[in-house]
C-alpha cells in the first residue's frame, strides 16, 4: 500500500528570546521522519511538551516548518498554497470547549468548511450534508440549531469530529481527541474513530500521551521524547518487544486488569525532569534520565536504525536494555 503522508527531516523551531547575535530557539520538533500508509492509523505518544502536537500541526502547515519536507500523496506540499489540500487534510483538536466558536450554531460550525470549499450548491443541500455528518457521529438533526454551551464535553468533541469530516477528507490529525473526556466516553469516541475509518477510508495520525488508548486504535506507534522520535514499530511489537528505555518506562505505566500480574510487574520510574527544549542535552537527549547512559551517549547522538523488520530505535545500548 502506498504512503499517503511522508515527512522527511522535519524541524520546527520557535523563537525563545536570546540576543540578536545569539538568538535562542525552542526545538519543538528536531529532525523527525516517518510515513503513514493510506488507510492506516499511526499513533504518536510521549509526555507533555515532547513535540507531538507540533508535529501534527506542522504536517497541516498550521505552523510553517523550519526545515524538512512534507509529502502528501506523492506531492511535496512544503511550500505550496494549502487551500486545495485543506479539504483533504483535517484536524480534531484536543479541547472540545476551546475549539468551537460559542457564538455559532452547530449547523454553522459544521457547515463553515462546506461553504469555504463550495461543496453544496444550495442551502438545503448544505443542511442535508450537515445533518448527515451529525448522524454519522451519533448526534441528530435536533442538535443542529443549538449552541456549543448546550452540549456535554463528549458531544462537543463529536461536533468537532463532524466538522473535520464535513469536507470528506482523506487524512485527519487527531490531536489528543479523548484526553479531555471521561474514561467511559473515551472508549465510545475511539470506537467511533475506528468505524468512521472503515466507512470512509480515512488515514489517521493519532496523537496522545496515554499509550493504552493509542495501542487500541493504532497499527503502528511512534514514541517521541524532547522533539525526537526514539522508537517506531508495529503496536504489538512496540508493547511486547520495546527496545528503548523510555518506551519501556511508558509501557510499565499502563494499568493491568489482572491483580496478580499487576503485583508482580515492576514499575519503571524515571529519575529527574525533562530537560529544556531550548538547551537539550548533547548526544542522546534521554541520557540525563536513562539508567543505561554511558559517556558514549553524551558524545554521540544515536542513529535511528532498524533493528528488526519495521522496528526502528534510536539507542546505543539496545542489547543492554533488553
Amino acid at each position: 500500500m502506498s504512503n499517503l503522508i511522508e515527512i522527511q527531516n522535519l524541524k520546527q523551531y520557535f523563537p525563545a528570546g536570546g540576543s540578536i547575535l545569539k538568538p535562542q530557539y525552542v526545538k519543538a520538533v528536531d529532525d523527525v521522519s516517518f510515513a503513514i500508509k493510506r488507510g492506516e492509523t499511526l499513533g504518536l505518544v510521549g509526555e507533555s511538551g515532547c513535540g507531538k502536537t507540533t508535529v501534527g500541526r506542522t504536517i497541516l502547515r498550521l505552523y510553517e516548518p523550519t526545515a524538512g519536507k512534507i509529502i502528501y500523496d506523492g506531492k511535496d506540499i512544503t511550500n505550496v498554497d494549502m487551500l486545495p489540500y485543506r479539504r483533504k487534510m483535517q484536524i480534531v483538536f484536543q479541547d472540545p470547549y476551546a475549539s468551537l466558536d460559542p457564538r455559532m450554531t452547530v449547523v454553522d460550525i459544521v457547515g463553515e468548511a462546506i461553504d469555504l470549499h463550495k461543496l453544496a450548491s444550495s442551502k438545503a443541500e448544505r443542511k442535508e450534508k450537515v445533518i448527515n455528518m451529525l448522524q454519522r457521529v451519533g448526534l441528530n438533526s435536533e442538535h443542529a440549531n443549538r449552541y456549543p454551551h448546550e452540549f456535554s464535553g463528549g458531544q462537543r468533541q463529536r461536533i468537532g469530529i463532524a466538522r473535520a469530516l464535513a469536507t470528506e477528507p482523506e487524512f485527519i490529525v487527531c490531536d489528543e481527541p479523548v484526553s479531555a473526556l471521561d474514561v467511559s466516553i473515551q472508549a465510545q469516541i475511539v470506537n467511533m474513530f475506528e468505524e468512521l475509518q472503515e466507512e470512509m477510508g480515512l488515514t489517521y495520525l493519532f496523537i496522545a500521551h496515554d499509550l493504552s488508548v493509542v495501542k487500541h486504535i493504532s497499527k503502528r506507534i511512534g514514541v517521541m521524547y524532547l522533539g525526537k522520535i526514539v522508537e517506531l514499530a508495529d503496536s504489538y511489537e512496540l508493547i511486547f518487544n520495546s527496545a528503548h528505555p523510555y518506551t519501556k518506562s511508558l509501557i510499565s505505566a499502563i494499568p493491568i486488569v489482572d491483580p496478580v500480574e499487576a503485583r508482580t510487574r515492576k514499575r519503571i520510574v524515571l529519575k529527574g525532569d525533562v530537560p529544556s527544549p531550548v538547551n537539550p542535552p548533547s548526544g542522546c537527549r534521554f541520557r540525563t534520565r536513562c539508567p543505561y547512559a554511558t559517556d558514549l551517549c553524551a558524545e554521540q547522538e544515536p542513529e535511528f536504525r532498524e533493528i528488526s523488520s519495521g522496528h526502528y530505535v534510536a539507542c546505543h545500548h539496545t542489547e543492554r536494555v533488553n
